[in-house]
């Protein structure tokens, strides 16, 4: 039986079953099946299952390593075993060592090693001028003095030596080594006597306290208080709960 239109909402069937509807578990629960070998019920008796694979790899023909390990025909059990050969190789290079001709010799220079000659003079280049140092001039010297003290090789004259005034045995020696007044400071009239009144100034200090955002009197509805005043009846609405809702069920 269908119920009455609200709006324009028309009441139908549901499509599927809808999980609110339900109070228990309901089908999230399932029963486990008893056919198969997957996710069989363990409380009944499962049936003998016969199981099936796939086809298998054809079976290769040889099993032997390939090319890379190649055993030649020569090795034997006993060893490396070659018939006796002969080897060809190739033509050797012969090697023409290139020797002086009659043209790179010079007749004409070899009559002084043969025949007499006159006396000849060599001529040879200029050498290089010797390298010149660098001594010392006689304004480098400087002679020692002969006047004055402390004189090399000579007698000195007597000289006598002067030197500033000393205060000792003066009538200005301070023999008692004392601070005078003027090596004292002046003392402040507030030490021995009655203190004036003074103030001091300071900065401007910020009050300590939370630095949040207060609220400001705009911030207030004084209409709506309804503590301190009489407040005109009013009616609650709530909300319409679901017939459908599943009951709270605690862990226990």
């Amino acid at each position: 039986m269908y119920r009455a239109w609200v709006g324009t909402w028309k009441p139908h069937r549901p499509r599927g079953p809808v999980m609110a509807q339900f109070t228990g578990p309901g089908p999230k629960y399932s029963i486990p099946g008893t056919t198969g070998y997957l996710k069989h019920d363990p409380t009944k008796r499962q049936a003998p299952a016969y199981s099936f694979s796939g086809a298998k790899p054809p079976v290769k023909d040889g099993c032997s390593p390939g090319p890379c390990y190649y055993v030649k025909p020569s090795m034997t059990k006993t060893g490396k075993y070659v018939a006796p050969g002969y080897v060809m190789s190739g033509r050797p290079k012969v090697t023409v060592e290139v020797t002086p001709g009659p043209g790179d010799y010079f007749l004409e220079k070899s009559k002084k090693h043969i025949y007499k000659c006159a006396p000849a003079h060599s001529m040879s280049f200029r050498h290089n001028v010797a390298s010149v140092e660098i001594t010392p001039g006689p304004g480098d010297y400087t002679i020692p003095r002969v006047m004055g003290p402390n004189t090399a090789y000579t007698t000195a004259s007597p000289c006598y030596s002067m030197k500033w005034r000393t205060k000792f045995g003066l009538f200005e020696e301070d023999l008692y080594k004392t601070p005078g007044p003027a090596a004292y400071q002046k003392t402040e009239l507030d030490v021995y006597k009655t203190r004036a009144p003074k103030y001091t100034m300071r900065s401007h200090n910020k009050p300590i306290g939370d630095k949040t955002v207060k609220p400001g009197p705009a911030d207030y509805y004084i209409g709506k208080v309804t503590l301190t005043k009489p407040e005109a009846p009013a009616i609650s609405f709530g909300i319409r709960h679901s017939k459908y809702t599943a009951p709270l069920i605690p862990d226990t």
